[in-house]
C-alpha cells in the first residue's frame, strides 16, 4: 500500500488508513476451527502494520474452537508496545459459554467483556469498542439502549475512546447517537451485498466510519458474476483486490478490515489499496 494513502479520522482524533486489517482470521480458517500456527498469526500482524495497516479489527471470542489460539493474545504478542498511531478496534455483544453457546450481552455484562479485552490485549483504555447486536442480520425492533448506555458509562470511564456499532439499521444508529456519539458503523456489506447502502448514505452525511465485515462475502457470498474477473484483468489484478478497490471508491468513509491467516493473501489484500478504478469500471459494477 502507499505511504500516501488515504486517511479516515475515526471520532476527529484516530487518523487511520483506508484499508486495514479483520483479526478474526489468524486464529482459525472461520469463525471456529482447529488451531492455527500462533507464528504465523504473529507475523502477519507484524506484515500488517509494515505494509501501513493501523487499524486492527478484533474481538475477544475470536478464538479457535479449542480456545488455544486467541486473537487479543497474539495482537498483544506480536505488537505490544503499540505504535502510537495503532488503533485497536474490538466489539462485544455476546457471552459465550464454556460449550461456545452464546447469549445477548445485557448492560450489566458491558463491564466484564470490556475488561476481558483490556486485559488480553494489554491496555488501560480501548480505542473503539462496536457494540455488536443479532446474528447474522440486523434484529430489526429491537432497542440497543441498555447495552449502549452501559458503554457509554465506561466511555464517561475513560476505559473507552470511542464507540461504533454492529449488524443494526438507522433506527439503531439513531438511537444510539441520542446516547452518546458513535464514530463507526460495521454491517455486512460487499459488492454483492448492497443492502445497507442508505445507512452508509446516513454515515456519510454524519462523517461516520462504515467499515463491512465479510468484504469479501466471508467465503458464504460468490462475489463474483464475472464483472471483477474482467475488471480485475485490464488492471493485472484478483477480483479479491477489484471487490477491496470498489469498496474503498464507494464512500470516503469507507474503511475496510479483510482478515487472513496468510501473509501471501494479507499482501494481496493490502495491495488493493493502490488500485484506482476508472469510471469505466465504476459504471460496470454500479
Amino acid at each position: 500500500m502507499s505511504d500516501k494513502a488515504v486517511k479516515f479520522s475515526l471520532g476527529g482524533d484516530m487518523p487511520v488508513n483506508l484499508m486495514g486489517f479483520g483479526a478474526m482470521r489468524l486464529v482459525s480458517k472461520g469463525f471456529r476451527g482447529p488451531a492455527r500456527d500462533p507464528g504465523a498469526g504473529r507475523a502477519v500482524l507484524r506484515r500488517a502494520v509494515e505494509l501501513g495497516a493501523n487499524l486492527i479489527d478484533t474481538a475477544a471470542f475470536y478464538h479457535s474452537s479449542d480456545k488455544t489460539v486467541r486473537a487479543n493474545r497474539l495482537i498483544q504478542e506480536a505488537l505490544f508496545p503499540y505504535g502510537r498511531d495503532l488503533v485497536i478496534a474490538t466489539k462485544v455483544g455476546h457471552v459465550f459459554s464454556s460449550d461456545d453457546s452464546h447469549r445477548t450481552a445485557t448492560g450489566a455484562d458491558m463491564r466484564r467483556l470490556v475488561e476481558e479485552n483490556l486485559q488480553d490485549l494489554g491496555l488501560d483504555r480501548l480505542d473503539l469498542v462496536y457494540l455488536r447486536i443479532g446474528e447474522m442480520a440486523p434484529p430489526h425492533g429491537e432497542s440497543l439502549a441498555e447495552r449502549f448506555e452501559a458503554l457509554a458509562a465506561l466511555r464517561e470511564e475513560g476505559l473507552i475512546r470511542h464507540l461504533g456499532l454492529s449488524n443494526i439499521d438507522a433506527d439503531h444508529l439513531a438511537e444510539a447517537r441520542a446516547i452518546a456519539p458513535v464514530v463507526a458503523v460495521q454491517n455486512n456489506f460487499h459488492v454483492a451485498k448492497r443492502g445497507d447502502a442508505a445507512l452508509l448514505g446516513i454515515c456519510e452525511t454524519e462523517n461516520i466510519a462504515f467499515s463491512p465485515f465479510f468484504p469479501l462475502g466471508g467465503g458464504m457470498a460468490n462475489i463474483d458474476d464475472g464483472r471483477l474477473a474482467r475488471i480485475a484483468g485490464r488492471h493485472g489484478a484478483t477480483s479479491n483486490q477489484i471487490a477491496l478497490a470498489w469498496l474503498l471508491a464507494l464512500s470516503p468513509v469507507m474503511i475496510a478490515i479483510p482478515g487472513t491467516g496468510s501473509i501471501a493473501h494479507l499482501e494481496e489484500n493490502m495491495a488493493a489499496g493502490d488500485i484506482v478504478l476508472t469510471e469505466q469500471d465504476l459504471a460496470e459494477l454500479s
